[in-house]
C-alpha cells in the first residue's frame, strides 16, 4: 500500500457517514495526481493568477501570466504598473478591470503591511484587500500546505449534486463540507471534486451514463 492509500484509509477511518466515505475513496481512485492547473513558482504568483482565474479557464490564465510575470512576479514590480498597464496585460482574463484593482490592492498590502512577503496563514490572506476567501483557501492549502477547502464553481456544483452539501453560497457549501469531510482530507477533496467538475459532472451536460458515482448521486437519482 503506498503513502497515499496509507494516509487516505487513516483519514477515511475517521467519523465519517457511508455515502461521503464511498464518494472520497471513488474521487481519490478517479483522480490519485489532482493537482492544479495554474501554473506558478512562488505564492504570489499563486495568488495572482487565482484572482485572474475567476471566470476564466487556467489555460488562458497560465497564458497571461507567462508573459506578466516575465517582469511582474513580485509585489513591488507589480506596483510599479499602473492599473491601466495591468490591465493590458490581463485583458483576456475577462473582468480585467475588477482583476487588475484586485491584483494592485492586494501587492499593496503586501508591500506595506507584510513586508513583501505573501502572509501564510489563513487568518492574514482575507485581510488582503483584493482577497476574497476562495483565493485565501487555495493559496493557503497549495502554497502553505494547510488544510483548506475553497468553493469555486466546480467544487459548489459536483458537491451539491452528489449531495455532499445543500448550501445555497459558497461559504454555506464550505461549511458544510468542512462537517461532512475529515481536516485532513480538505485540500484534496477541493481538487476531487474540480477534477470531476471539468472531467465528468460538467455544467450543461453531465455524463451520468458514464459516472461512476451516478449510483449514489443525489441530482441523478432526482433526475432519473
Amino acid at each position: 500500500m503506498g503513502t497515499l492509500a496509507i494516509f487516505s484509509a487513516v483519514c477515511y477511518n475517521e467519523h465519517m457517514n457511508t455515502k461521503t466515505k464511498t464518494i472520497l475513496q471513488e474521487l481519490e481512485r478517479l483522480y490519485p495526481d489532482a493537482r492544479p492547473a495554474l501554473e506558478f513558482s512562488s505564492p504570489y504568483e499563486l495568488l495572482v493568477a487565482v484572482i485572474l482565474s475567476a471566470q476564466c479557464t487556467d489555460e488562458r490564465v497560465n497564458k497571461v501570466t507567462k508573459v506578466l510575470f516575465e517582469k511582474h512576479n513580485t509585489p513591488e514590480s507589480m506596483l510599479a504598473l499602473t492599473q491601466e498597464e495591468l490591465e493590458k496585460y490581463i485583458f483576456s482574463c475577462g473582468f480585467y478591470r475588477n482583476k487588475a484593482a484586485h491584483i494592485l490592492s492586494a501587492s499593496r498590502d503586501i508591500a506595506e503591511k507584510f513586508g513583501g512577503e505573501v502572509p501564510s496563514t489563513l487568518e492574514e490572506l482575507t485581510t488582503l484587500a483584493g482577497v476574497g476567501r476562495k483565493t485565501a483557501n487555495v493559496v493557503y492549502a497549495v502554497a502553505f500546505g494547510g488544510d483548506a477547502i475553497a468553493v469555486d464553481t466546480h467544487v459548489f456544483r459536483v458537491a451539491n449534486r452528489l449531495g455532499l452539501a445543500d448550501g445555497k453560497t459558497p461559504e454555506a457549501v464550505e461549511r458544510d463540507l468542512m462537517e461532512a469531510i475529515p481536516k485532513k482530507l480538505w485540500s484534496k477533496a477541493h481538487h476531487w471534486l474540480i477534477w470531476h467538475g471539468r472531467r465528468v459532472c460538467k455544467s450543461q451536460r453531465p455524463d451520468c451514463e458514464n459516472c461512476t458515482l451516478a449510483p449514489v448521486c443525489k441530482w441523478r437519482h432526482a433526475h432519473a
